[in-house]
């Protein structure tokens, strides 16, 4: 038997967005275009015709909009989601024979050739459309026919140029030569924070005005307006539950730990409680809702630190034995992560055999904070945990709850750092805090933006974490904390900091580790809030620049430029529908003045090739002209590592 797909001559192939072939959605913020893209091509020199329809997941009419041929047989539509939830897409094609059609007939009556079949022949194309169409489009599909049929050469260039039936006649092409991609893609729209946010990580702990006192939700709250002056919108704490005192470390996670050493909050439970319970020093769930709801008048969202371990004297460990790893002597193996070893944390197992209890309880976790009003979680080391719990909770979780953000922690291998963004993850911790030169920084900005990681992978850039001082930051000292920033914040839409250290550029290290000595996470600190620095001036202004320029409000839109210095990196931001227009320049050695000469991408930032432009420096008010691709850039990174250039060419 011959194939039932015998008429259709055109292919489709290479389908984006489509994140392994349709298992997973693809990522989208509300209001951000997405790019619908394939390859699609026919036999001969036909005209081809492409669609793609669109709707809302659940509904019942698709809608359908033209796609347009870019190049090379390649076809994109940007589509614009206006909504939260779940989109759907399919892309069909077909050979356009009225397109096909005009297109020869303009030829034709072009080279003074006799038209009059021609004429005839479209008169039958849309004849045959006639029968499938009612109403007004078929009064129009006639007065059409009859107009061509009564035409000569001249009249019939005014005809086909004045009137436009192309959408009526793709609405009745025929079905039978139609191809249709096998599969409907699913396109996850969420909230534009997924998209853009600033973190401040802060320990509540550490946040008591006295020397010597235990902070509490009460003491933070006083500290918003800080926080929002220095253009934050997203507050992180660490974990906020009762601390483990069975195997308690103590300072700089000494094994023995002294009778007033707090412990680590990742060490989560105690005879006070576990994941459901706040520490009661910090305050109590009601003192919590009282901050979420002053943050809000800020415009800044709490996010909570969910980790998915125990304390050796965690309520789950006695009463859901079954739930870990239990070893021949009688105790439970603890987490290790050679040569680290946490003999305070117990992981869970997710081989148990009543895992289907475990998950449900995890999930219960979440569903708690929700409740309470926590709607942005930052997951400590998922990777550590089943994938496929990942690809059960989130997504039903984000059914429930679809403003609900997810930030993934995960260090690790690239694949598993992408399976858990496809499984539902909104944002990733990144490789950046170790991507120190320009060929680096370029390499990994390229891997994020133009593959198909850009619709899965939403990177969020951190220079710094309480578990990592990367030696850049030790050895570069106030100047590396400042290009840094820069770099994370204008790189990625979403970044963050590990907040007092770094604006006290605090540099000292463990003997021979990545990591602070007099670590926070083992200590009560106390910071001086109101202390000047320099560093806390600039993020408060690369804030400010972020806010106020929509260029930042996307990675995805970024054009690298090339340099004449291997220490000076170079990249344009252009955001489409405001036409606002940056070019960022960066000094990526913190000792030394580099200049250099940088070729800026015109066409690919729409800046007029014939003409002058300016470039202000939002960073220093300094402005300068430019002209043309290949201008000059100096910085002195004890003055400021890099420009933050504005572009102007009214």
């Amino acid at each position: 038997m011959l194939a039932a797909t015998g008429k259709k001559r055109v292919v489709i192939i290479d389908v984006s967005p489509q994140i392994e072939n349709g298992k997973y959605p693809a990522k989208a913020v509300i209001d951000e275009p997405v790019v619908i893209s394939a390859n699609i091509f026919g036999d001969g020199h036909d005209e081809i015709g492409v669609s793609v329809m669109i709707k809302a997941k659940g509904d019942r009419v698709w809608k359908e909009f033209p796609m347009r041929l870019i190049n090379n047989d390649h076809w994109e539509f940007s589509f614009v989601p206006p909504k939260l939830g779940f989109y759907q897409f399919q892309v069909l094609a077909w050979i356009d024979h009225f397109a096909t059609w005009k297109k020869g007939l303009l030829k034709k009556i072009a080279a003074g050739q006799d038209v009059m079949l021609e004429l005839e022949i479209g008169a039958n194309i849309i004849s045959e459309a006639e029968k499938k169409a009612k109403g007004k489009e078929k009064t129009l599909l006639v007065n059409w026919e009859e107009a061509i049929k009564a035409s000569n050469s001249h009249d019939a260039v005014e005809l086909v140029a004045r009137h436009s039936v192309e959408e009526i006649m793709r609405h009745f092409r025929s079905k039978e030569t139609t191809t249709v991609f096998p599969q409907i893609l699913d396109i996850e729209v969420e909230r534009k924070k997924a998209g853009f946010s600033a973190w401040y990580e802060l320990f509540p702990r550490s946040t008591a005005k006295e020397p010597g006192k235990h902070g509490t939700f009460k003491d933070v709250e006083q500290l918003l307006p800080r926080i929002a002056k220095m253009g934050f919108d997203t507050l992180y704490f660490p974990p906020i539950h009762p601390i483990g005192e069975e195997k308690r470390k103590g300072r700089n996670n000494a094994l023995t730990a002294k009778p007033d050493d707090p412990g680590s909050p990742w060490a989560i439970g105690s005879k006070l409680g576990g994941h459901k319970t706040i520490h009661p020093e910090l305050g109590t769930v009601k003192e919590l809702k009282a901050l979420i709801k002053a943050a809000k008048k800020f415009d800044i969202e709490i996010a909570m630190d969910i980790a998915f371990q125990c304390a050796p004297d965690h309520p789950y460990v006695t009463l859901h034995p079954q739930w870990f790893k239990w070893r021949p002597d009688g105790t439970v193996q603890y987490a290790e992560n050679p040569p680290k070893k946490y003999e305070d944390i117990l992981p869970f197992n997710f081989e148990t055999d009543d895992w289907e209890n475990l998950w449900q309880e995890l999930k219960s976790v979440f569903d708690f904070w929700i409740e309470n009003g926590i709607n942005v979680f930052r997951v400590d080391n998922p990777h550590t945990k089943s994938l496929s719990f990942w690809e059960w909770v989130i997504p039903a979780i984000r059914k429930e709850s679809p403003d609900i953000i997810f930030l993934a922690e995960a260090f690790t291998r690239p694949r598993v750092m992408e399976r858990l963004a496809k499984a539902g993850f909104n944002q990733s911790y990144t490789y950046f805090t170790w991507r120190e030169s320009k060929k680096e920084l370029e390499e990994y900005m390229t891997e994020l933006t133009k593959t198909d990681k850009r619709y899965y992978f939403r990177p969020n850039f951190w220079p710094n974490t309480p578990d990592i001082l990367p030696p850049h930051l030790t050895h570069g000292g106030e100047n590396a904390h400042i290009l840094r920033l820069l770099l994370a914040a204008t790189l990625s839409s979403n970044y963050g900091l590990y907040g007092p250290v770094y604006e006290y550029g605090m540099t000292t290290p463990m003997p021979g580790k990545e990591e602070y000595i007099d670590n926070e996470k083992y200590e009560v600190k106390h910071w001086n809030w109101e202390e000047y620095t320099r560093i806390r001036e600039i993020i408060t202004r690369i804030n400010g620049i972020r806010k106020e320029n929509p260029a930042l409000h996307s990675t995805w839109n970024i054009e690298l430029a090339e340099t004449t210095s291997e220490q000076i990196i170079c990249y344009g931001k252009r955001d489409m529908s405001t036409g606002n227009t940056l070019l960022i320049a960066v000094n990526l050695d913190p000792h030394n003045t580099h200049s250099a000469m940088v070729k800026v991408p015109l066409e690919k930032l729409n800046i007029p090739t014939d003409r002058a432009y300016n470039v202000s420096d939002l960073l220093s008010g300094d402005s300068y002209q430019w002209q043309g691709e290949w201008n000059y850039v100096e910085l002195n990174p004890y003055e400021m590592p890099a420009h933050v250039f504005k572009v102007d060419y009214n």
